[in-house]
């Protein structure tokens, strides 16, 4: 019987086999024990993984371990180039480059540059160079422009989460920086999805890369129960109200469509004497922060998201996640739901079907398999009729018929009485 593999055996030093002790890891998960081997060995990866996979720490180890091997930058030079599609997932790899890079005996400096922050301390920061930068793909090329970061001695590039670098409409982005960075690099490219814009990325960046493609097991797929409840519309925020007193859930995060919904939702909530807070694009990264940290540290109980902070946001012991308003693509289904159940945890997510969203629900069920029965929670049965189907987006999300104007000003009177 072969044994399993240990973190020793994937061809790492014992500088980071001890920092991965250190952090309580016991053995490589399925995507490190593929991707770390293949990189070390210096070719370009193509990984298709799971959310909670562990792929974050299956490109670090590598590329800490060819950087401590390697010889020493120029001054101004980046040898290593993560990017990431939002600011909490950057900070997030940084966060972990940092752990693991503690016990190099070579010091290894490393930035993490995003936008919604002023750019002057990115760029005093970036004055010398860096071993590793990771980055948004923005405020990257704003850095660029202004000749604060040297792409030209990249011999490493990374790609994190490339199908939302893509959704979230970085393509031009990604094309400047392909131009940026030498031919001649390493590549790796991590996504949980293959829609065909990663495809296209994929040959204009990899050189006959290792393909790996991990797809979770029935005794390795994540702990998680999932709902599905009919409610009406205008009655959802209450509904919530009474699964968090029902559920024991120390930390819920909560997704709807829209930043207003952020705001209004989380505004409910607090004045229905429940802890919550919003995070999306459009606050501040002090407030987003913030945000995180309250929720983290258990002052805040629930906390109200767009899909911002669908992929990347990793916090320990998530116990239930409530997807308000379903999602736009019904691949991002699976991308909400994992943010719980992490790390052998059970989690809970439920999914609240309204009488617009049925066909929608249905649709996402067939995309991933699921037979999930719809419940009805007593004092909030649905009466609201099936909003009928006309025509289905290319995202795999489901337009209704267009609304009239009166539709949209009783959506709005439904919405002050949540």
């Amino acid at each position: 019987m072969t044994a399993p593999p240990s973190f020793a055996s994937l061809g790492l030093g014992a500088s980071l086999v001890r920092a991965t002790a250190e952090l309580g890891w016991e053995a490589p998960t399925p995507v490190q024990a593929r991707v770390v081997p293949a990189a070390l060995a210096g070719g370009d990866v193509w990984a298709q993984a799971p959310t909670g996979s562990g792929k974050t720490a299956s490109f670090v180890l590598p590329l800490l371990e060819r950087l401590a091997a390697g010889p020493a930058r120029s001054t101004r030079d980046v040898s290593a180039l993560i990017l990431a599609p939002t600011r909490e997932l950057a900070a997030q790899i940084g966060e972990v480059v940092e752990a693991l890079s503690r016990s190099l005996e070579r010091r290894l400096v490393t930035r993490v540059v995003f936008g919604g922050v002023s750019i002057n301390p990115q760029m005093m920061a970036l004055r010398g160079g860096a071993d590793v930068v990771i980055a948004t793909p923005g405020r990257l090329l704003d850095l660029s422009s202004k000749n604060a970061v040297a792409l030209g001695r990249v011999s490493t590039l990374i790609l994190d989460e490339a199908d939302r670098l893509l959704d979230q409409g970085f393509a031009d982005e990604l094309d400047a920086i392909l131009a940026l960075v030498p031919s001649r690099r390493q590549t790796l490219l991590f996504s949980a999805t293959l829609p065909s814009g990663v495809e296209g990325l994929a040959r204009a960046a990899l050189r006959d890369p290792t393909r790996v493609d991990v797809r979770p097991v029935a005794e390795d797929a994540p702990d998680i129960r999932q709902r599905a409840i009919a409610v009406d519309a205008p009655r959802r925020t209450q509904l919530l109200r009474h699964l968090l007193e029902s559920e024991p859930s120390p930390s819920v995060l909560v997704f709807v469509a829209t930043t207003y919904a952020t705001e209004h939702v989380a505004r409910k909530l607090r004045g229905l004497g429940v802890p919550a807070a919003a995070l999306h694009g459009k606050r501040s990264q002090g407030a987003r922060t913030q945000a995180l940290a309250d929720f983290q540290r258990g002052k805040v109980r629930v906390l109200v998201a767009t899909d911002v902070a669908a992929r990347g946001l990793d916090v320990s012991g998530l116990s239930m996640v409530v997807n308000y308003d379903l999602p736009r693509a019904a691949a991002d289904y699976l991308h909400r739901i994992g943010r719980t159940g992490r790390a052998g945890a059970t989690g809970v997510a439920v999914s609240f079907v309204t009488a617009e969203a049925r066909a929608h629900f249905r649709l996402i069920q067939r995309r991933h398999g699921l037979d999930l029965p719809r419940e009805v929670v007593p004092g909030f049965e649905p009466t609201q009729d099936e909003v009928v189907v006309t025509s289905t987006d290319g995202t795999g999300g489901v337009k209704g018929r267009r609304k009239s104007k009166k539709d949209k000003l009783r959506e709005a009177a439904a919405r002050e009485r949540e």
